[in-house]
């Protein structure tokens, strides 16, 4: 997943991928193969996904002041 593809998303469907994303994490972890490729794109698009709703509500934040 793209960071533009991301941007583009709102928050709910963020907030829902992101819960999406942590399952998924959970059971490639129980799965011993082929399994550290995958969760280290998982991870990759979670901090992707974090990163965005943090910048996103710093911005939120400079609006109002």
């Amino acid at each position: 997943m793209k960071s533009k593809e991301i941007k583009n998303m709102g928050k709910e469907e963020r907030e829902r991928k992101l819960k999406d994303l942590k399952l998924e994490l959970v059971k490639s972890k129980t799965n011993p193969t082929k399994s550290g490729a995958r969760a280290k794109q998982i991870k990759k698009i979670i901090a992707r996904i974090l990163t965005f709703n943090k910048q996103d509500g710093n911005m939120s934040k400079m609006r109002l002041a």
